[in-house]
Formats: structure tokens, C-alpha cells, sequence
């Protein structure tokens, strides 16, 4: 079986680094992602799609990038459900980020982005 993903597209927000109980670095970020055709208004469409990053990567994204950045995603599909506070069960399928390729400008502070990141 495969479970291979990737993606290219404008992150939707500026990043929110957090860190676990244990101290792991984590970001969620959302890629907005055109779609190749137009709808019957003639719009193109997009799909947005959420990506867990973690450690190294995570830490690098947030450092580098922010609300626009144009980012390449590899990684894996993951579907996970919890119950929320009224017992309903609420799916969630997200990208679980295994390298990450900074595609587009400079940070405002000048300092050079490094290419990729990858979990190691």
C-alpha cells in the first residue's frame, strides 16, 4: 500500500507555532490549492487542505514563511475523529508533513530561507 501526498500552494494564515506537554514543536497550517479548471461562473476554485508539521519542520516553516508563502508539502494522508462536547464524532483528514520546500520570496528581515526541510 502507498500513502504518499504532495502539494503545492499559498498558505492561508500567518503560522501559530505550539509546543506539546513533552516540548515538540507543532504547526497546522492550511494550503490553498487551485484547482486546474473554471466553475460555470467562470471562477477557478480551490481546495484547502490541512497540514500537521512537526519538530524541525515546524519550527522552520513558522521562522520562514507566513500568510501567502508558496510551500510544497510531502507527506501522508492521516484520518483521525474525536467526540466534541455535545458526543458528536468529528473526522479530520490532514496532511502529517514529512518534508517541506520554502518556493516563494525572501522574509521581510532579509535573512536567507533554506530550500527544505526534512523530518529527520
Amino acid at each position: 500500500m502507498i500513502n504518499q501526498v504532495t502539494l503545492v500552494g499559498r498558505m492561508t494564515k500567518n503560522p501559530e507555532l505550539r509546543y506539546t506537554m513533552e516540548g515538540k514543536a507543532v504547526l497546522n497550517i492550511t494550503l490553498a490549492l487551485n484547482r486546474h479548471y473554471r466553475n460555470a461562473k467562470g471562477e477557478i476554485e480551490a481546495d484547502f487542505v490541512l497540514c500537521t508539521l512537526w519538530n524541525k519542520i515546524a519550527e522552520n516553516t513558522a521562522k520562514y514563511c507566513n500568510k501567502g508563502s508558496i510551500v510544497g508539502v510531502t507527506g501522508k494522508i492521516q484520518t483521525r475523529n474525536y467526540e466534541d462536547q455535545a458526543g458528536k464524532k468529528v473526522y479530520i483528514t490532514e496532511v502529517i508533513a514529512d518534508s517541506v520546500k520554502f518556493m516563494g520570496g525572501r522574509p521581510v528581515d532579509g535573512t536567507s530561507i533554506p530550500v527544505t526541510t526534512e523530518r529527520r
